[in-house]
């Protein structure tokens, strides 16, 4: 599994826009069938909420790729 960490400057990011900037889906549209169909864990657990808050430390899993939201200062 690949693991990728995506830097945030704001206290916390939705999952939906994660998906996006990570390249992991195309479009707002996607990323939202990608959620509601269950193919998103956060954590380890299934997350079907699209706009989830992440904060830094929490992870994602989807397409066998894995997520951690880091933080980083301006």
């Amino acid at each position: 599994m690949n693991n990728t960490t995506i830097e945030i400057y704001t206290e916390y990011i939705r999952l939906d826009q994660l998906l996006k900037l990570a390249g992991m889906a195309a479009t707002g549209g996607e990323a939202k069938e990608s959620v509601q169909g269950g193919a998103v864990k956060v954590n380890g657990a299934v997350c079907t909420q699209r706009g989830k808050k992440l904060r830094p430390g929490d992870c994602v899993e989807f397409t066998n790729k894995q997520i951690t939201v880091g933080k980083t200062t301006p």
